[in-house]
């Protein structure tokens, strides 16, 4: 495939890398939305609910916003799952949620035992910062919110909150993709579930679309070919998945423009023991 073209004709990277510098974004990310550190930050500032200690966490960057704003900047939680975080603003302005989620992303990362050498942080801040400096926000409410955070003052924490502001551009950009293809908030985690990849239940409990609706977004996906009648993933519905992560990657090449292919793949690299750490803390903790 031809490598999509950036405002102003510049060539960026291909495809592959644009997949392989995402994964390795999101893996380097991710932790915090499970670490029991973010549980004790959250409850030290009163919130003890799952939900809306999640949604205070990564929306604290938004500002106090209603829950109304964080329902469209997140997409496929219902309506049920966000309004129940009314009141965290009330718990803890945004500015203390946003200083406790780096308490606990930087207490979690020292827990598992993420360790980048000097030299690998500031080869990584070298490949990423210009990524971000060039990085058209329109239409990125999470990316823009978080590039208006001030950056830590710890090297590692600082280069996760870079990360944070591109593993969001990407979720931006992917929400979109999902409209465009006409997949609404509950029809995308229905066929989402069916690939396996997320347990269903899992999803059912923290986006709380109801038994109605998720039966009628699963009834939407069938009558469109991509779900048999047992709900079960379809060659065309697994195509269509395959085409809208790639339509994603398509829309995030320009971001990585800045460093081009080789570029992406060496951050990606430089960023793996991330999220290589917590997934072989989880494998010793199960073990």
């Amino acid at each position: 495939m031809t490598a999509p073209t950036a405002p102003g004709g510049t060539t960026v990277t291909d495809l592959d890398a644009v997949r392989e510098v995402s994964r390795a974004v999101s893996a380097a990310h991710v932790f915090i939305y499970l670490a029991p550190e973010s549980t004790e930050e959250a409850a030290a500032l009163g919130v003890t609910e799952r939900g809306p200690r999640y949604m205070a966490f990564r929306a604290a960057a938004l500002g106090a916003v209603p829950w109304q704003v964080v329902l469209a900047a997140f997409y496929n939680f219902s309506p049920r799952a966000v309004r129940a975080m009314t009141g965290v603003w009330d718990a803890a302005p945004p500015e203390r949620w946003q200083a406790a989620r780096f308490r606990a992303a930087g207490r979690a990362m020292r827990r598992a035992g993420v360790a980048l050498a000097e030299d690998r942080l500031a080869e990584a801040r070298a490949l990423i910062d210009p990524v971000l400096a060039r990085a058209d926000h329109a239409g990125k409410v999470l990316a823009a919110a978080n590039a208006a955070v001030a950056l830590p003052s710890d090297p590692l924490l600082a280069l996760w909150q870079q990360l944070t502001i591109a593993r969001e551009w990407r979720g931006d950009a992917h929400l979109v993709v999902l409209a465009d293809n006409g997949l609404g908030p509950c029809d995308c985690l229905v066929m989402h579930t069916a690939t396996g990849a997320v347990p269903t239940a899992l999803v059912r409990e923290t986006r709380r679309w109801d038994d109605e609706e998720w039966n009628a977004a699963t009834a939407r996906l069938v009558a469109r070919g991509w779900l048999d009648a047992h709900g079960t993933l379809t060659a065309a519905g697994a195509a269509a998945r395959e085409r809208i992560e790639t339509e994603t990657d398509e829309h995030c090449a320009a971001l990585w423009a800045p460093i081009g292919a080789d570029g992406a793949r060496r951050l990606a690299s430089l960023v793996a023991p991330i999220g290589e750490a917590f997934a072989a803390r989880r494998a010793h903790e199960r073990g």
